[in-house]
């Protein structure tokens, strides 16, 4: 069975990008500096379902690149140009899976849009303070992996100063599970 096969197999045949028209919004940074090629792009819909993926490609020695809103300006989101990657798009990674406005606590995956968590927090009578001109676009996932600062970032800091914890998939699959609610723990 073939890498796309297996990969499909995993999140479903309409997950699997291939043709040329269907990879191209994948393929370059938004100035179009930065270009390059892949064999697929794969949409995960769950933490599992990532595990699995990376499984995959792990075993074949394939290239991974992450992708989020692809609104990052210095390529990091674009795959090699020899094409032998396969980018991984968080854009199904969207659901909002806790909002605790009592300690203050948003629970997001990695492609739920920046917008879309500001609104969340307000609806629920807080901030989520981080602000950027691709907030309408940008993936929280991204704005982590860069460290993003934004308008607000003398305020209230970059993005690390906001995050309290993660969910990763690790390089060989598998879930390392450091998601926490509280800003210091001194156990163990």
């Amino acid at each position: 069975m073939s890498l796309i096969q297996t990969l499909a197999g995993i999140v479903g045949p309409g997950n699997v990008l291939t043709e040329a028209l269907d990879l191209a919004p994948y393929l370059a940074e938004e100035r179009g500096l930065y270009r390059g090629a892949a064999l697929a792009v794969v949409r995960p819909g769950s933490t599992a379902e990532v595990s699995h993926v990376v499984k995959a490609c792990a075993a074949t020695g394939t290239i991974m690149v992450p992708q989020g809103g692809n609104t990052g300006l210095c390529g990091g989101g674009v795959p090699p140009e020899h094409g032998k990657a396969v980018v991984i798009s968080t854009e199904r990674l969207n659901t909002i899976r806790r909002i605790d406005p009592v300690d203050f606590t948003l629970t997001a995956e990695a492609g739920c849009v920046l917008a879309t968590l500001q609104q969340a927090a307000e609806e629920a009578g807080c901030l989520f303070p981080l602000s950027l001109g691709a907030e309408g676009s940008c993936r929280i996932g991204g704005n982590i992996s860069t460290n993003a600062g934004g308008t607000n970032v003398l305020r209230y800091g970059n993005t690390r100063d906001l995050v309290l914890g993660l969910e990763v998939v690790l390089p060989d699959g598998q879930v390392w599970n450091g998601l926490k609610r509280l800003r210091k723990d001194n156990t163990g």
